[in-house]
């Protein structure tokens, strides 16, 4: 199945890849062009290895700069590993430091390997943690690997680290009861006091807490729902051993970083269908943001001997968080095809979001676009394209949620779309478009634009564009019926 594997290094590294066992070879131009074009950029040539299909598609992979290197080398002990799916249906495996020595809390400053299997199979994982020990001697002692419930080839990973407990994160284990309460489509005030519940746990993850939020589900949760949630991880000790050191303020700067930093990750690649210009941006973006960062947070180490700066991290963005939490809404309450449509709005959202005007019925959105009018009360509407055709929460919807720090409500949402009903693309496309109405969208966006144009153009130029207009109804209707433009 795969075609060549090779690696983008210099001549030294070469040789320290040729000592590793791993072969290299120019970067295909169809493949890694653009990936290529910003390794050159980096001043310090990272580890990279990869291998491609016989369409000359990127197929594995395994990223790691000079800086994630060094963040592992300090702190190898504890490995938190985050799982990002993009539309193809690749895998992003990001491997994260943990611990009590780890003192970088900005976004991905924790990132130390980047990587991506040929397949979620025993062997596409055995080789993925391969490359990693060969570029990593510190793998030895690893000690703890934090993975997400849904984590299932643990016997590869066992098998590869023998010397290390795998154990359930407590981030992930708060994101999926997050979900899962979202699918319960419980009262909100209900909605409210567990997720209220369950944040304050996590903060202060106690043997008594985690019992009262244990009795709190039984109560509050149906009896044919509760074995969903797993509960019982809340009793399992162990876990939580690996997060109760950390104090309530530092618990709370935990979650948000991660949270942070998931959203990223997903922004970048689990909505871009191309592997290659999703991680190309996600390594701009770490170029940019994080690389400085985490140099000078290896100063703030226990064992270093510099003197530490009197620039701090930088607190996570509340926008960034509202963001995070409106796209685990969307994962929770959408079906997957649904999800990726909106996530895909909301990735425009993100890069620029303008809020006109709000009264007590109408939100007016712009988004470096025409204005919209959004329906805020559920279900919720809007005046463009997408949300006609599909009835599903777009950019405008999306973009009021965010100004209002608000996530989507699964009564926000048409019961069609909920998880659990359509099954593909073809059954959101197939069962919406209509002929009739796409040609009325379309005269409607057109009729507003250029109503636009003539209310804020000069007199002279309204003259003029408006008897072009009469021209051009007279040649369609006939010069002797009255059209009213």
């Amino acid at each position: 199945e795969l075609e060549r594997p090779g690696a983008f290094c210099t001549a030294a590294s070469q040789r320290k890849y040729l000592d590793l066992g791993i072969y290299t070879l120019p970067i295909p131009s169809m493949a890694l062009a653009m990936l290529n074009e910003l390794l050159i950029e980096d001043p310090s040539p990272p580890l990279l290895f990869y291998q491609v299909s016989k369409t000359a598609q990127l197929d594995t992979l395994h990223y790691q700069s000079c800086v994630m290197q060094s963040v592992f080398a300090h702190f190898p002990e504890i490995l938190f590993i985050h799982r990002t799916y993009n539309p193809r249906g690749k895998v992003l495996y990001t491997f994260l430091v943990d611990g009590p020595r780890v003192q970088l809390e900005d976004h991905l400053t924790r990132a130390v390997c980047f990587a991506i299997p040929a397949k979620e199979d025993g062997e596409g994982l055995a080789q993925m943690f391969q490359v990693f020990k060969k570029f990593n001697p510190a793998w030895e002692r690893v000690c703890t690997i934090l993975v997400d419930p849904h984590f299932l080839p643990l016997p590869t990973l066992a098998m590869e680290f023998p010397a290390a407990e795998v154990l359930l994160s407590a981030f992930h284990i708060c994101k999926f009861l997050q979900g899962k309460f979202y699918q319960l489509s419980l009262d909100q005030p209900m909605e409210r006091v567990l997720l209220t519940s369950l944040q304050s746990t996590m903060c202060s993850a106690t043997a008594g807490n985690l019992r009262k939020l244990h009795t709190l589900l039984s109560t509050c949760i149906p009896p044919a729902q509760l074995p969903e949630l797993h509960s019982h991880w809340l009793l399992n000790d162990r876990i939580w051993l690996a997060h109760r050191w950390r104090s309530q303020a530092e618990s709370s700067r935990y979650f948000q970083g991660l949270e942070v930093a998931t959203c990223i990750l997903s922004e970048f690649f689990g909505t871009t269908p191309s592997v290659e210009k999703g991680l190309t941006a996600l390594l701009r973006y770490m170029q940019h943001n994080s690389g400085d960062q985490a140099s000078f947070s290896l100063g703030l180490s226990p064992q270093s001997n510099h003197a530490p700066s009197d620039v701090g991290p930088r607190s996570p963005k509340v926008e960034q968080l509202v963001e995070a939490q409106i796209q685990h809404s969307l994962n929770a309450i959408c079906t997957g095809p649904a999800a990726q449509l909106c996530l895909g709005e909301l990735a425009v959202v993100r890069k620029s979001m303008h809020l006109i005007g709000s009264g007590s019925e109408k939100v007016n959105i712009q988004i470096l676009e025409d204005t919209h009018r959004v329906q805020p009360q559920p279900p919720a509407s809007c005046s463009c394209y997408f949300n006609q055709a599909f009835h599903l929460p777009c950019r405008h919807i999306l973009a009021m949620l965010s100004a209002r720090h608000q996530v989507l409500q699964p009564d926000m949402l048409p019961a069609q779309w909920m998880a659990g009903c359509a099954a593909s693309f073809s059954d959101i496309l197939g069962s919406t478009w209509s002929e009739s109405l796409d040609k009325h969208l379309a005269v409607a966006l057109l009729t507003e634009e250029v109503g636009q144009l003539l209310q804020h153009c000069s007199q002279e130029e309204f003259e003029r564009r408006y008897n072009t207009l009469r021209e051009l109804a007279d040649s369609w209707i006939g010069p002797y019926e009255q059209v009213q433009l």
